[in-house]
């Protein structure tokens, strides 16, 4: 996540963080609920950065309940999401 002339996705410090919460908790369900937020915003931060377009768009589409012209741009804002992510993953 890091090149030589820094932290290009704006995540190192949530990174850090998660890396420290879990050096203080060991395996299990302790680790799962204290360092859950972090999980959660580390990876909000990593597909913002991946897919800043799709990411917004579910963001503004999907956070609230509407009409169902919403709820529907909701789930293609969704779907073209989960493609930009896809599209980002090894394919080994």
């Amino acid at each position: 996540m890091e090149e030589a002339g820094g932290d290009r996705t704006g995540c190192e410090k949530l990174q850090t963080a998660l890396s420290d919460c879990h050096r203080r908790f060991g395996p299990g369900a302790t680790r799962d609920v204290a360092c859950r937020h972090l999980n959660r915003a580390l990876a909000e931060c990593l597909v913002s950065f991946l897919c800043p377009e799709e990411s917004e768009a579910v963001r503004t589409l999907c956070s609230s309940g509407g009409t169902r012209l919403k709820r529907s741009q909701c789930q293609q804002a969704q779907l073209s999401l989960s493609v930009c992510i896809a599209s980002h993953q090894d394919q080994d």
